[in-house]
């Protein structure tokens, strides 16, 4: 007996806001489950499913979920770091290129984590942190003499 893949629809309202890549996983896995369970209730007896090609199926999972946490992680992690640079930048002097080209420089005087990039204040302009061109020190080196 043969058994049709369980085919999933390609968009589902589940009426939260989940992110789409991530609805995508956790259904892959239970479609995954679905046919399994599937495979095995309808297999035949004179001919059961192969259990190297369930273990290795099974495995595929494990190994498809693990990839998706390590993918979460990661960008969780790299967020964090966005967050700790742009939270080091306080009262640093940071350069940008404006609508024109031209680079200003300013004072660090505030950060916000609103959007999904940090962004900084410098003077009265709301930079994003990766627009940031360049950083001077506002204090003088070890050893240098006080202005």
């Amino acid at each position: 007996m043969t058994v049709d893949a369980v085919s999933a629809p390609s968009s589902i309202y589940t009426g939260t806001k989940t992110d789409p890549a991530a609805r995508k996983q956790t259904m892959d896995g239970e479609v995954f489950l679905r046919l399994l369970v599937t495979q095995l209730t309808h297999q035949d007896p004179s001919n059961p499913m192969d259990t190297n090609q369930m273990i290795s199926q099974t495995t595929q999972l494990a190994m498809m979920e693990q990839l998706t946490t390590l993918t979460k992680n990661g960008t969780e992690a790299f967020a964090l770091n966005m967050r700790q640079a742009a939270t080091a930048l306080i009262g640093q002097e940071a350069s940008y290129k404006d609508a024109d080209g031209k680079t200003v420089t300013g004072i660090v005087s505030k950060v916000s984590f609103a959007g999904l990039v940090p962004q900084v204040t410098i003077g009265d302009k709301s930079i994003p942190l990766d627009a940031i061109t360049g950083i001077a020190s506002t204090t003088p080196p070890a050893g240098a003499p006080a202005a």
